[in-house]
């Protein structure tokens, strides 16, 4: 542990789940009783708009209702007492994170809370409905849609992501499935590079086989415990 200075921390839907927000993708491809394929993809928006953000503006609004729960408040602690070099990459588009206070985040795959304007290409902060076609605050062009990454898109800060990666001492995945790329393929990036590898989830992932160490359980039990492990070296 003394060797650790720098780490990533990559979270996904596993750690938010148990704040009451529902993990991407159900049984049968369905996510809140739609086809993934509808509403999470630039072809969906383009064959039913009215449809996307519809869903769009309900989950925005579920979002701001949820809380976070202990393990987001255990790293933001460790955000706020490790001196080395951290960043939590997250594929999960709520603001928990930050609500807890963390404050080296970055959302590769965008926040329900920023709306992005496909005209003028400005991001705003956003916290009510996109289904009324509202103008861009920059520009005024109705041409506002949900600032996440969707299937078929391409992840945020791709290279601040790698560049972490290649100077990572531990990478730590929490709450994810290891089935969506490129997050997925991080643990093996970081392997490559020399960093140790551990993985906390409620089950074994797709990709446990590549982590030194997988332990299985609740994000709000085995985070807190980790953190403190971490931070009492």
């Amino acid at each position: 542990m003394a060797e650790i200075r720098n780490i990533v921390i990559l979270t996904g839907a596993g750690i938010s789940a148990e704040s009451g927000i529902d993990t991407f993708r159900a049984e049968g491809g369905l996510w809140e009783q739609h086809k993934v394929e509808d509403v999470a993809t630039p072809e969906g928006f383009a064959r039913d708009p009215d449809l996307v953000l519809r869903f769009y503006d309900m989950r925005r609004e579920a979002i701001q209702t949820k809380r976070p729960n202990p393990a987001h408040d255990a790293l933001a602690r460790l955000d706020e007492h490790w001196e080395g070099n951290l960043l939590i990459v997250t594929q999960n588009v709520d603001d928990l994170h930050e609500r807890a206070g963390a404050k080296r985040v970055l959302h590769m795959h965008g926040t329900h809370l920023n709306a992005w304007c496909t005209a003028c290409d400005a991001k705003n902060p956003w916290t009510g409905t996109l289904a009324d076609r509202p103008p861009c605050p920059a520009c005024g062009t109705n041409a506002l849609r949900p600032d996440v990454v969707w299937f078929g898109e391409m992840p945020y800060e791709m290279e601040r992501i790698y560049s972490a990666l290649r100077t990572a001492d531990l990478f730590v995945s929490i709450g994810t499935s290891g089935a969506v790329y490129p997050a997925a393929g991080f643990v093996r990036d970081a392997r490559s590079l020399g960093a140790r590898t551990l993985e906390l989830n409620l089950e074994r992932s797709q990709g446990s086989g590549w982590f030194d160490e997988s332990r299985q359980g609740r994000a709000s039990e085995l985070v807190p415990e980790w953190v403190d492990t971490l931070l009492d070296k």
